[in-house]
């Protein structure tokens, strides 16, 4: 990591505040409290479907491809070696993070002895460990390529990823299932079930979300979130541009409803319609927060967001991690901290509004974070 001060730009507020959005609402969707008190729409779609939650995930992607259409100016002056490895740098060290939180606190205790935890049974992919994946990915293809390449090897990743998966299903089962796609047959053969998601939406069995072979259809919403900060930069504060970018995005949810009627959108397995949904709804969003702030100039509203996009992914470990840390923390009998203050919340506000409050509580001490850091002007960068 290393800590900066911005320099001007001609960067756009709007991709910046874009981002700071998506990591504001990443925080609360995570800290809901439970599926039997959670809004269903603060939840992922159970399997085949979409939810605004499902949205959150892919935007980060995006943001981080918009992210690398400022990058690429800077690269243009540094040799190849330096750029490479600069690339290579990051995806290693973001994906050692991530690595690192599943493994984190390290430690328990087993019959009043700390034990190490073991490695055999830490999962290895996950939220972090794709972003690195694909931003690696996705830098080096659109540093040594031309654009008109990656065009292709982007729609050869969509379509490709629905043919293996048509091809290669567990004999006799859905191409489509969870514990019948190719996908799950690669992680298990790879990882083994000790390192894959256990989770409680999975009802315990050993499934990975962010699997090895879904994370190359979601490198495409990391490019399409370059081509798109490009064409933001260039065009974003025009009329034309503005529509074209809303084109675009109508043009992609045109795509992923016709695709959904064989390829249905899926977040878990992270399907080819469902990235072409996720980067259609984000050039939307982008092009209303352009008009809003670019044009119409109402930008009083955007310093919240801001601090949150100043320092994205810096922020986002920080309410990893403390979660993680509130959930150890022993409050009476066999409480955590966490529990004992989402029960706290939820006895005042019951149900989903009090699970809501929880989160935004929470989301407001990350902010608080990003706020002091923002006013001390240290900018993290991985």
């Amino acid at each position: 990591m290393n800590v900066s001060t911005p320099v001007s730009s001609n960067r756009s507020l709007a991709l910046d505040i874009f981002r700071g959005i998506t990591v504001c609402f990443m925080i609360i969707v995570n800290t809901q409290t439970g599926d039997d008190v959670a809004f269903s729409q603060l939840q992922h779609a159970h399997w085949n479907g979409f939810t605004p939650t499902d949205l959150v995930f892919p935007s980060f992607l995006f943001a981080v491809g918009n992210a690398l259409s400022f990058a690429m100016k800077k690269w243009e002056k540094m040799s190849q070696a330096a750029v490479v490895g600069k690339i290579l740098k990051r995806t290693v060290i973001i994906f050692l993070i991530g690595f690192l939180l599943y493994w984190f606190p390290f430690l328990h205790t087993e019959n009043g002895h700390l034990m190490l935890n073991p490695i055999s049974h830490t999962r290895v992919l996950g939220v972090l460990q794709r972003i690195a994946l694909c931003y690696g990915i996705g830098a080096l293809l659109i540093y040594y390529c031309s654009t008109r390449t990656v065009v292709v090897i982007s729609a050869l990743l969509l379509v490709g990823y629905w043919v293996v998966l048509l091809l290669f299903p567990v004999a006799g089962g859905d191409p489509f299932g969870m514990l019948t796609s190719a996908q799950y047959r690669l992680d298990m053969a790879v990882l083994g079930d000790g390192h894959l998601y256990h989770g409680g939406e999975n009802g315990g069995v050993g499934f990975d979300p962010e699997g090895i072979l879904s994370t190359f259809p979601a490198v495409v919403n990391v490019i399409v979130g370059y081509f798109t900060g490009v064409f933001v930069s260039k065009h974003g504060k025009t009329y034309e541009g503005l529509s074209k970018l809303l084109l675009w995005g109508c043009g992609f949810l045109a795509l992923a409803w016709f695709w959904n009627l064989v390829f249905p959108v899926n977040k878990k397995i992270w399907t080819s319609s469902y990235v072409c949904l996720t980067v259609g709804i984000d050039m939307v969003i982008l092009a209303f927060l352009t008009y809003i702030i670019e044009f119409r100039q109402k930008v009083k509203w955007t310093s919240f967001f801001a601090v949150f996009g100043k320092n994205p992914l810096f922020v986002y470990i920080v309410s990893e991690v403390l979660i993680v840390i509130f959930f150890i923390i022993p409050v009476g009998g066999d409480r955590s901290f966490a529990e004992w203050s989402a029960q706290g919340i939820i006895s005042i506000v019951p149900g989903a509004w009090g699970s809501l409050l929880f989160s935004l509580i929470y989301m407001m001490i990350c902010w608080s974070v990003g706020k002091v850091l923002d006013k001390k002007k240290i900018y993290i960068r991985v």
